[in-house]
């Protein structure tokens, strides 16, 4: 079982920068492809960004544009993205989740989510 916090969610001006986190507990998080989703109101859940247990791969959706880095810390527990030059397009409830198995962009193939952060950014 794995249990996910995210946090570092808020308002911020467009071109604006948040770094969110993914705080896991459970023994499998050092293991495991972590990913990043959003959700807008009315919109599908959208893949963000993923990254291997080790840190090695990354991938990303086509809207982020360089504008995001993904991030891991094994020994924390922790995963990160850093996202710089928000668009408010960019706004939506941000939430991560732990992969299973399968292409890492669709959600179907993440288990273990967290509740989210909500991130607004205002034009």
């Amino acid at each position: 079982q794995v249990e996910l916090v995210e946090s570092g969610g808020g308002l911020v001006q467009a071109g604006g920068s948040l770094r969110l986190s993914c705080a896991a507990s459970g023994r499998i998080f050092g293991g495991s492809t972590m990913g990043w989703f959003r959700q807008a109101p009315g919109k599908e859940r959208e893949f963000v960004a993923a990254i291997t247990w080790d840190g090695g791969s990354t991938y990303y959706g086509d809207f982020v544009k360089g504008r995001f880095t993904i991030a891991r810390d094994n020994a924390k527990n922790t995963m990160y993205l850093q996202m710089n030059s928000l668009k408010p397009e960019d706004t939506a409830v941000y939430l991560c989740a732990r992969h299973f198995g399968g292409s890492v962009v669709r959600r179907d193939n993440f288990n273990f989510w967290g509740q989210g952060t909500q991130v607004a950014v205002s034009s």
